[in-house]
């Protein structure tokens, strides 16, 4: 099982040069998982750095999450306190991994669902999350 960051899901998305080892990482570590926090993460990135209308990033990470097959993973209790824990131990002006609100969210999914972690970027890499392989 793996939980699909949004760093990973921009890349795929807009074909970056990464794109075709994050998809080979992302059919191996099925199923995939989502939240609707890395989907806005995902719909916020596209905006600010492809240029992408709301709608028109929505539509694609809508048709991304659908074409993917990504089950969601609801943001509950568990999920709240582990990303809090996040925050504490790896957060931004915390640790050198400087996970922000969206990177500790996806933590807390990641480790509540027993998965590995899709992304690109070092940040996790410097926390003690399991990698997508």
């Amino acid at each position: 099982m793996v939980f699909v960051d949004a760093s990973a899901m921009i890349s795929l998305i807009t074909g970056e040069a990464d794109a075709d080892d994050l998809a080979d990482r992302l059919e191996a570590g099925r199923p995939g998982l989502w939240s609707g926090i890395s989907g806005w993460e995902t719909i916020a990135g596209l905006c600010r750095s492809y240029m992408f209308s709301v709608q028109s990033a929505r539509d694609v990470v809508q048709d991304f999450i659908r074409a993917n097959d990504l089950e969601t993973v609801s943001i509950g209790e568990r999920e709240f306190d582990l990303a809090v824990q996040a925050y504490a131990e790896f957060g931004r002006g915390r640790h050198p991994a400087a996970l922000n609100l969206g990177d500790c969210f996806a933590y807390a999914c990641t480790k509540t669902n027993r998965a590995k972690l899709l992304f690109k970027g070092d940040d996790f890499g410097k926390t003690d999350i399991a990698q997508a392989d």
